[in-house]
């Protein structure tokens, strides 16, 4: 059944996986249902500390301050220290149930969280990968250590810097960092020499906490109605300025080159009431990605300048705090390598006939025309690392090395890491080629069975192949760790390596008004508002 290539404890590996298969099916449902945003996986998190302590790893939760973060270890002798982790943070506005039409999620308004790439079933296929690698050490006698990390708030690239920043990927030998393709030039392959970019975000906050003070010198001295003064115009209107004035300079940030962007959030604007009050905070969040250190720095320095600014315009003061610093990734050969020879024994993942009548049903939806073929035909088709390259060096400029973003590369800096991407179920109408689907119809077969699950069981085999590979063959392991010294100038710390970008006392902002689900007398609701439909 298997490649003739394989070894005996990669067999039994992949012989525990096809056994369990059904079993992680609703475990990937479980994480889908829960749907939580980030900084506030709770239950997801909870779910895999149980799961991963049933099986014997010793857990430590709560690192680095972060409440759904943790990390988990199991030994079985000295050997190679092998990491990887799960994501389980959903997005907020995207909540749909596995059904081929619109419809938010039973329960919640359609405001509320949804897994949208989805990191229900990133985090289900690599613990399935890891979990498998352990049964195969066992049965082989294989020595080494399975360190597996919960990584919560990756949709802000949150938690990897902060851990990294920690000391918590200090000692590790290797990495796999799974994800479902993001790219249509990268279906089924992993990255080579171009990597995700850096991704910097910062929140400013605006307060007004002497309003009195307002014109005070030319205060008649005369007790006054409260509507009848000139109030200071605090921090509302800070807020406002802030993102108009940021707005109106995207222009002069940086040149136009290199795909960069900068998103805005507001998560607290007012507490102002019908009285004439000055509105007393306000805060706006900042978020970039850029192909570089330097074009985030710099894009960085003129916010700051803005916020400054407005801050003496409205009477305010400005606090402007870190939510998160991310360095640019670092490739690894030979770790893409070993992984793609693994995938390429394995093949990409195949797609049933349920799950094509579930895509039929989307189309069908939608209004399009009846098609036998509604699914992307890259998704059963293997990317090679160099194919997958030589795609991206068409799409951008020769100094770009850097592209899109994602906080795994905070591990590149620690350990030889690959970046490994495996074919998510994506619609495709031949008739209609560039036809731009809603969000909605992607989310849904995310927890359809049938569409969902070849790509994460597809995964699994990848991953526990690959860690095999790294745990028994000394040679690929020194091969990519010589690589990684070569690339670093020398390892950690060496002249080339740069260090995490948080401080090592970094507090996780965690504790900021960010969207989730409260308990009221009125039942569960969605922190961030609802509508009446």
């Amino acid at each position: 059944m298997w490649h003739d290539e394989f070894s005996d404890a990669q067999r039994c590996a992949l012989d525990w996986l096809n056994e369990r298969q059904a079993a992680f099916s609703k475990d990937h449902k479980t994480i889908w249902d829960f749907q939580e945003p980030s900084w506030r996986e709770y239950r997801s998190s909870r779910w895999y500390v149980e799961r991963l302590r049933s099986e014997g790893f010793t857990v430590e939760e709560g690192t680095a301050g972060m409440p759904t973060a943790f990390r988990a270890e199991w030994r079985n002798g000295d050997g190679p220290v092998l990491a990887g982790y799960a994501e389980y943070d959903a997005v907020p506005g995207q909540s749909q149930e596995a059904v081929p039409y619109r419809q938010p999620r039973k329960g919640t308004s359609r405001l509320a969280a949804g897994h949208t790439d989805p990191h229900s079933a990133l985090g289900i296929g690599a613990l399935a990968g890891f979990l498998a690698t352990k049964r195969a050490m066992e049965a082989h006698s294989i020595p080494g250590t399975l360190v597996f990390f919960g990584e919560p708030a990756e949709k802000m690239c949150g938690s990897k810097p902060v851990h990294a920043a920690h000391g918590y990927y200090d000692g590790l030998d290797a990495a796999i960092s799974f994800h479902p393709h993001s790219f249509p030039a990268l279906t089924n392959g992993c990255f080579w020499e171009t990597t995700s970019a850096p991704y910097w975000s910062r929140i400013y906050t605006f307060e007004c906490p002497d309003p009195e003070t307002w014109q005070a010198d030319i205060s008649s001295g005369e007790i006054t109605h409260i509507h009848a003064i000139a109030r200071a115009p605090g921090a509302i209107d800070a807020v406002c300025l802030m993102y108009t004035n940021s707005k109106m300079m995207k222009e002069s940030i940086l040149p136009h080159t290199g795909s960069w962007t900068i998103n805005e959030f507001i998560p607290i604007a007012g507490q102002a009431t019908a009285d004439n009050f000055a509105p007393g905070i306000g805060q706006i969040q900042y978020s970039m990605r850029a192909p570089s250190l330097d074009m985030c720095h710099s894009a960085f320095e003129i916010l700051d300048r803005n916020a400054d600014s407005i801050a003496a315009m409205t009477h305010c003061t400005v606090r402007k705090e870190w939510i998160t610093k991310t360095r640019p990734g670092l490739p690894n050969h030979v770790m893409a390598e070993t992984t793609f020879a693994n995938f390429s024994r394995l093949g990409a993942p195949q797609w049933g006939e349920d799950a094509v009548r579930f895509a039929q049903d989307i189309h069908k939806s939608l209004g399009l025309p009846e098609t036998a073929k509604p699914l992307l035909p890259n998704m059963t088709k293997l990317t090679s690392p160099q194919e997958a390259e030589a795609a991206f060096r068409e799409q951008l400029p020769p100094w770009q090395k850097h592209y899109a973003a994602d906080d795994y590369v905070d591990y590149t800096w620690h350990a030889p890491t690959v970046r490994l991407y495996v074919a998510r179920p994506t619609l495709y109408h031949p008739e209609a080629p560039g036809y731009r689907y809603p969000a909605w119809a992607r989310h849904a077969m995310a927890g359809y069975t049938a569409c969902i699950d070849p790509m994460w069981s597809r995964a699994s085999q990848v991953i526990t192949t690959t860690l095999l590979d790294l745990l028994t063959k000394p040679a690929v392991l020194e091969a990519a760790q010589a690589e990684f010294r070569e690339r670093t100038g020398g390892g950690v710390g060496g002249s080339r390596w740069i260090a995490p970008l948080l401080p090592g006392d970094f507090k996780a902002p965690v504790d900021y008004h960010w969207p989730e689900y409260v308990q009221t007398p009125r039942g569960s609701e969605w922190s961030m508002g609802n509508v009446r439909d």
